[in-house]
């Protein structure tokens, strides 16, 4: 990935994830220690009390932590650790989760993540925030 994988190919990575393709996520922004994805809200990826799905929070959070650290680090990463803070409901039509590598080292990087809601006027809301790090498996860069 370092060096060689840009927005079009990450792109492709996302494409190759079963559970990305069901939700219908979208990698909008990859490269410099940075990732965003962002998918449409729809009724089957809420709870019971009409907002977003922690579960898809957590995905999103963790998804675009990975690419971050991937565009940092290269190839061969796994997520080792996630932390997510629920801020308040999400609700709205679209979910964006923008990542950014902290600190990046030879075998792990820690990145942050805001994940906020944007309503159908364009008001976007801060619902959770989640500190991930991500380990090298394959050979560091």
């Amino acid at each position: 990935m370092h060096g060689t994988l840009d927005l079009p190919l990450a792109r492709k990575v996302l494409a190759a994830q079963p559970f990305s393709v069901l939700l219908g996520a979208r990698l909008t922004a990859f490269g410099d220690g940075e990732a965003t994805l962002e998918l449409d809200l729809r009724e089957e990826l809420l709870n019971q009390h009409g907002r977003v799905h922690g579960g898809v929070l957590g995905y999103a959070a963790e998804n675009a932590a990975a690419f971050a650290a991937g565009s940092a680090l290269g190839p061969g990463l796994v997520t080792a650790g996630l932390t997510v803070d629920f801020l308040r409901p999400a609700k709205g039509e679209l979910l964006r989760s923008q990542a950014r590598v902290i600190r990046a080292g030879r075998t792990r990087a820690v990145c942050r993540c805001d994940l906020t809601t944007i309503d159908t006027d364009g008001t976007a809301t801060l619902c959770a925030v989640a500190q991930g790090t991500v380990a090298v498996t394959g050979p560091a860069r």
